[in-house]
This record gives structure tokens, sequence and C-alpha cells, in this order.
């Protein structure tokens, strides 16, 4: 694929998807983001009637999980005493709770200790908050379970203003939090099969029902529940959010090995639950004049049409997450005929939008900072985000402004972003030996 300019009758094609689009061939500015919506009283009640009744109970159970939680925290603490501060922020995930060390390890002191303060930081909706370090000391009565996420970027009207500052992330799936501490729960709870693990086993159990709660009813999954409002509400696909509950349901439905104590009937319940997250996965492939391609970050729970995340994010074909989605789908058996198709069109975009003789590089303390430029035999990468129905790259900036060409973002977002990757190298090395055993219909 070479870079090329924005044509304008593509461009004005493009409004649907991307915002208001400027009506010329070629500039700089070539649309402006616009935020995502919320999850709603008033949208649930224009839904289908068939729809209105399971979106108003899950709208219902959000709200008072969250009342619940706020309650919980609230009653931690004795009148007029001050709340402590927030825990500090640094690495989580795999980095904090590592999940390939030897069996042994996750019976160590210092594994059981990581577990315990996992245990603490748990909401009472049963999930976890992001971006925390979990080696240090277990939360404190009246401590909020989340640390400072909010932006050190706000600007006015800006789509990653909190509703409630003080409440942001308080339960997530962004940056592989709860399934990460799912995770590793179960590996410490698998060394300690007697009374001394039933806490861990406890606290998996109302992890996992925390993403049967969460679980949106058409099997799509919130970056936030409970519901926090504008993209968080959306159906969430960056870090792999929805495929890696799927998964870690899967893994529970089965009933083995870490996962043999979980009962019966949270088996079966998880099982449904990972095939509602197929279905989603399915239902959300963006299709342009008939043919399927790719998926976006993240999609509208009530829609199903892609829709922006923060002010640089904008509503988009994705190649970094849906290469992740085609790695899903290849690995589930026995895959059917709407699969297949799905895995070989999706296979075929990629393909076709690689983008070659070019190098995304640079430093990023230099004065021009990272850039994209020619280079004779570069490549294969791929943009992060594609317009729908044109195919060309584009880019966003935190004043919301989308452009057609990297190098004219600001300094600050052309360096701390990842326009390019390499993902889709790895779901089509994947797929030449699939495409094998699940040949396209013809």
């Amino acid at each position: 694929m070479t870079l090329r300019p924005l044509p304008a009758a593509l461009a004005l094609s493009a409004v649907l998807l991307c915002g208001t689009v400027a009506p010329f061939a070629h500039a700089a500015v070539v649309g402006t983001n616009t935020p995502a919506r919320a999850i709603s009283a008033a949208r649930v009640e224009a839904l289908p009637a068939k729809d209105r009744d399971a979106w108003k109970a899950y709208l219902a159970r959000s709200d008072k999980q969250e009342l619940a939680d706020r309650a919980a925290l609230a009653a931690e603490l004795k009148p007029s005493q001050p709340t402590p501060p927030p825990p500090e922020e640094g690495p989580g995930g795999p980095k904090a709770m590592p999940l390939d060390r030897d069996a042994a390890w996750y019976a160590s002191p210092e594994a059981r200790h990581v577990a315990d303060v996992i245990v603490s930081f748990q909401t009472p909706a049963g999930g976890w908050s992001k971006n925390q370090p979990r080696t240090g000391a277990p939360r404190r009565p009246g401590q909020p379970y989340a640390p400072d996420n909010v932006s050190k970027y706000l600007a006015a009207d800006d789509f990653d203003t909190p509703r409630d500052p003080h409440w942001n992330y308080v339960g997530t799936l962004d940056n592989g939090a709860t399934i990460t501490e799912l995770r590793f729960l179960a590996h410490v709870a698998r060394q300690a099969p007697g009374a001394e693990g039933q806490a861990w086993r406890a606290s998996f159990l109302r992890g996992v029902r925390y993403l049967l709660a969460a679980q949106f009813p058409n099997g799509g999954w919130p970056q936030v529940w409970p519901l926090e409002g504008g993209y968080h509400d959306a159906i969430t696909y960056n870090d792999d959010a929805v495929t890696e509950a799927a998964s870690l349901l899967t893994d529970v439905s089965e009933g083995q090995g870490d996962y043999a104590f979980a009962p019966a009937d949270l088996r079966k319940q998880a099982a449904a639950a990972a095939d509602r997250a197929l279905a989603c996965v399915l239902a959300t492939q963006v299709v342009v004049n008939g043919k399927r391609t790719i998926w976006a970050q993240q999609h509208d729970a009530l829609t199903l049409k892609p829709v922006a995340g923060r002010n640089f994010e904008p509503a988009q074909l994705s190649t970094e997450e849906s290469a992740d989605l085609l790695v899903y789908l290849m690995s589930l058996p026995n895959p059917s005929p709407t699969l297949v198709k799905a895995v070989h069109a999706g296979a075929d975009y990629l393909a076709a939008n690689a983008i070659h003789d070019q190098a995304w590089g640079g430093d990023r303390d230099a004065e021009g900072g990272r850039r994209l430029t020619p280079k004779p035999g570069a490549g294969p990468i791929w943009a992060r985000y594609y317009m729908a129905g044109s195919n060309t790259p584009i880019f966003g900036d935190r004043d919301k402004t989308l452009h057609d060409d990297v190098n004219e973002l600001t300094r600050e977002r052309r360096n701390g972003y990842s326009w390019f990757n390499t993902s889709p190298k790895k779901a089509l090395d994947a797929y030449a030996a699939w495409k094998k055993a699940h040949p396209a219909a013809d």
C-alpha cells in the first residue's frame, strides 16, 4: 500500500464514521473526532421493544452496583475520619502479577502477599482498577480502590474527562486489569487447595461473577463497570478486553487445572457468556458495501457501530485490535461458517492494506520527533487506523482534529502513541496455516 491524499469523494463519504469531514481533496485536517455516547435510560427507551427489557435491567444493575460500591467504601470510615490517599499508580497487569512463573513460585510468600493485596483491592462489585503494582501494602479501610487515573492532558470538553475524578476506573478491563488479577489468584489458589486458599478462591469466584454481571446483553463488555459513561460504555476491543474476558470464562467453563474448583453452575454460566462474546465479535465486524472488513477499537453497545475513544482515537477501523481478534477467532475449535467467513475477510483486509517502503520511527527527544519517512524495502507495517470505505490511514490529535498525514500531528501526539504497528503480521502468519484447514467457500 502506498500512502496517498484523501480523495474528496471519499472524504465526503466518511462523514458517518468520522465526524465532520473537510470537503476538499488534500489537507492536513480531514475531519473532527466526535465523542462516543454513553448508555443512558433515554437511549435504552428508544430501542426496539424486544431489546428494551434486557438493557433496562442491565442499566439498573449497573446503577445499583455503583451505589453499593460507594456506600461500602464510605462505611469503612468512622465519622470525621479523613479519607486515606489513593494507592500509588504504577505498572499493573502481568508486570505486577506475573503469570508465567513455575508452579512452585505461586506457593511462595512473595506470591501469596501479592494475592492478599489483590484481594484487599477488589471492589464490592468484584472487579479491580488498573495501573496498580500489587507488591506493596494491602488496602487500608476507607482507601480508594483506584489510583489517580485522571489524564494529565485534559482540555475543555475532553473525551477523557471523568464524570467524577474521585471515582474513575474503579472496576475495569483496561490495561489487562481484572483478568490478570483473576488469573494470578487462580495460580496461587491451586497451590493452596485447603482452607488456607479459601480467601483467594472466594475472591476469584466473585471476580468471575463480576464479569458475568458486567457483560452486555449482546455479549460485549464495556471498558469500565459499573458504567462510567462516554467511550468507557462502548464494546471494548482495545487491550483485548472482550477476548481476554471470554478466554478466561472459557477456561472456567472447562473446569480444569487452576479452575477445577469452579462450581458447576458457574461453569455453565461462563460457557454461555463466552458464546455470547463470540456472537458479539462476529456481529460487530464492519461491513462496507456488503463486504466484511475488520473491527474498530470500540463499538457502540446499542448500535454496534464504531465509536471514538479518546480525543485522538477515531471511530474507524483498527488494525492492532483486529489482528488480535483474528488470532482469537482462529484459536477456537469447530469454527462455524460465519466465523470462517469473518476470518478470511479480516485477513484479506489486512493483507491488502499493508504499507511498504515506509518507515515509522526516529528519536522522540530530537527536534523533529518520530516521523513516517520513505525507505525502500521497509515494511510491512500497518497504520493503527484506516477509514472505512476509502481504507486511507487516519491519525488524530488531542484537539480532536483528524489528519491523513501522521507527520502533521503535534509532536506530543506523534511521539506519544502507536500510530503504526506490526501486529497484523502475527495474524497473517497464523492465517497462512489456518486457512489450509478452513478454506474459503466458493
